[in-house]
């Protein structure tokens, strides 16, 4: 059975692979045995996103835990991950619209039981290893940027270089933009930051009680809650390097925006393959 419908997975792989570049062969006489097929490995990346598990565990006789791994090291290496959240997000512009106007940050700490980089003890576990994901979503709660980081930082020094992801948009921003947050960004140093970076915000004040559905906040808590819940990946962090981390995100991102993107068009447009009900 298929961890993503085909209505996902089908355009989610035609994105990627026009983005792999060609490989080059030095070797006079080519390679000693059959290079295993990307699409082969990138249905088992996929499942390793949304099924967590080891490596070893998603090997077969297709495939090896090593090629696994090594692809998804020359991927990396060539910033294919990046460049397929960043695809995701332009097609969803371009048919849709991406609300920039209304952006929203929150931190959330997942269990890192293998420690490595981005880690850190964790002040909900016990002090146990965990990461922390400072994460910025838009106005509807699409993933644009995120900040990796030990469990024990706090979210306030984590603003700044979570909202410096907003340069993958380049100019392309408006000229007003809203940055919601709570409470624990409210502090004279966030408030400079949001002013030097020329955005208004609205701050859950300190020992104030504001249901979070009275606020545009939720949002956030909604995307970090389909991280957690969607991705195993991404709610226990088995992976030591900052580079694998910020790939599962990078991926787990383009899934969430080609699903939004499939339901948001289907009663916009009409192509050859939509499906007969509503995503």
């Amino acid at each position: 059975m298929p961890v993503l419908p085909s209505s996902i997975t089908a355009p989610l792989w035609e994105q990627f692979h026009a983005l792999i570049p060609r490989r080059q062969v030095a070797h006079p006489l080519g390679c000693h045995r059959p290079r295993v097929p990307d699409r082969v490995v990138f249905d088992k990346l996929l499942a390793r996103l949304v099924l967590g598990d080891t490596y070893q565990q998603h090997a077969d006789h297709q495939v090896s835990a090593t090629t696994l791994r090594s692809r998804r090291d020359e991927w990396i290496a060539a910033g294919v991950f990046e460049a397929l959240h960043q695809a995701a997000l332009e097609a969803y512009d371009q048919a849709i619209g991406l609300d920039l106007d209304n952006l929203a940050v929150d931190g959330c700490i997942v269990k890192a039981p293998g420690g490595g980089e981005n880690t850190g003890p964790s002040p909900v576990d016990r002090g146990k290893s965990g990461t922390k994901r400072s994460l910025l979503v838009e106005g509807g709660g699409l993933p644009i940027g995120c900040a990796l980081a030990g469990a024990n930082r706090h979210d306030s020094p984590l603003l700044r270089p979570t909202l410096e992801t907003l340069g993958r948009f380049g100019f392309h921003l408006p000229d007003r933009i809203t940055v919601h947050l709570d409470s624990g960004y409210d502090s004279r140093v966030s408030r400079n930051l949001l002013t030097e970076l020329g955005c208004g915000w609205r701050i859950t004040p300190k020992g104030a009680f504001l249901p979070i559905n009275h606020t545009r906040r939720w949002v956030v808590e909604r995307t970090n809650s389909w991280h957690t819940r969607g991705f195993k990946s991404l709610a226990i962090v088995t992976d030591r390097r900052a580079v694998v981390q910020a790939a599962w995100v990078a991926l787990a991102g383009a899934v969430i925006v080609i699903r939004r993107l499939i339901r948001k068009a289907w009663t916009a447009y009409r192509w050859d393959t939509r499906t007969a009900r509503r995503p």
